[in-house]
């Protein structure tokens, strides 16, 4: 079996066994709190594992290069704290992806309901008294904000075994920013949203960049790379040299995201198609399509991004649109571009070969994804 498999069979053991304990406590409580575990765990089965995977690869290959070598009992606890960190990412990815889905009103995840739609359908088979959908929302907030709780315990919990607590100072360090950072970017999101159609056009572009630096690439690569090589000791050469690797990874991972947010299949996303354009998204794609448009046309493309309730025919004719600016054109150049200066960091960087094989290959499917 391979080293990947082992690592990821471990880590979804390790969030298995989290929530089941969590829902012996729960249930002590009361039975009526066992949905938050089921619906947490549920949908803790699904993902790429792109977090887990980066920082795991990161903290390998920074391992051999590191200022002081680890001791053979070292090592070995922190490989096992690993897999603890590599599933406190995977607990907060799911916790972004539980808001995310509530402030889009986004039906599904992973090709099952998503958490706030799940607390309706509970609230509307029970018959309760209310509004499922103000119980839906609730219900989201607070299994979201409890995962973010869970994710610092199992990180918390990890880096009882770091070698050193100078690692575990600058593996705390880059996991705080990285919280941070994903909220600055997310209310940015929100924010674009609502108030694109008052902002110059000119500078839409700029200000959907701006959200997917903060939003994706930083804690979708870079800060799993930085917290993995930072666990392992790494200098800050080649702290930089992960951040220079990572960031136009997590551009491209995410112009990538935004074509299939548009274009994908459903049946291999599991998100209906057109997702996007009905959450009314101010991607990167959408900011090349609005910037060509004639001040006419402009007006149609923003009103229908408004809708919230767009018919197929009108996501036929915004995506007719998108292709027929050459938007969706420049963004696929522009992939290619960040994947030719993400790949080309990775080659500069002096990194155990394996490992650094690992990261090549990860970089790959991240690029390549159709889903």
């Amino acid at each position: 079996m391979s080293e990947t498999r082992v690592l990821l069979d471990l880590v979804q053991k390790q969030l298995d066994e989290f929530c089941a304990d969590r829902k012996t406590e729960f249930e002590a409580i009361s039975p009526d709190l066992v949905p938050v575990v089921d619906y947490t765990r549920s949908l803790l089965g699904g993902g790429k594992r792109f977090r887990a995977l980066f920082c795991y690869w990161a903290w390998a290959a920074a391992l051999e290069t590191a200022d002081q070598v680890q001791a053979e009992e070292q090592r070995s606890r922190s490989a096992n704290a690993m897999v603890g960190i590599c599933a406190s990412l995977e607990m907060f990815h799911a916790a972004a992806l539980v808001h995310d889905d509530l402030l889009d009103q986004s039906d599904t995840r992973r090709g099952a309901p998503s958490i706030h739609r799940r607390f309706e359908q509970l609230h509307k088979d029970s018959g309760w008294v209310g509004s499922p959908e103000r119980f839906g929302v609730a219900g989201s907030v607070l299994v979201g904000d409890l995962m973010l709780g869970w994710s610092s315990e199992i990180f918390g919990q990890a880096l009882l075994d770091s070698p050193a607590l100078a690692v575990e100072a600058a593996a705390r360090n880059e996991f705080s920013k990285m919280r941070v950072e994903v909220m600055a970017g997310q209310y940015l999101d929100v924010l674009e949203e609502n108030a694109a159609t008052t902002r110059p056009v000119e500078e839409a572009v700029g200000r959907a960049n701006r959200v997917m630096l903060y939003k994706t690439a930083k804690y979708s690569i870079e800060a799993p790379l930085l917290i993995g090589a930072a666990f392992a000791g790494a200098g800050p050469a080649t702290l930089r040299g992960l951040t220079a690797f990572g960031i136009p990874l997590g551009m491209a991972f995410q112009l990538r995201d935004d074509i299939l947010g548009v274009f994908g299949d459903p049946a291999v996303t599991g998100k209906p198609a057109g997702d996007d354009l009905r959450e009314g998204k101010r991607t990167v794609l959408v900011a090349l399509t609005r910037a060509s448009l004639t001040s006419s046309s402009g007006q149609v493309f923003d009103e229908l991004l408004a809708q919230r309730d767009l018919s197929n025919e009108q996501i036929v004719f915004l995506q007719q649109t998108i292709v027929g600016s050459g938007a969706l054109a420049k963004t696929e150049r522009m992939i290619e571009e960040l994947a030719d200066e993400s790949l080309s960091a990775l080659e500069l960087l002096q990194l155990d070969s394996y490992a650094k094989s690992q990261l090549q290959d990860l970089a790959e499917k991240v690029i390549n994804r159709a889903s």
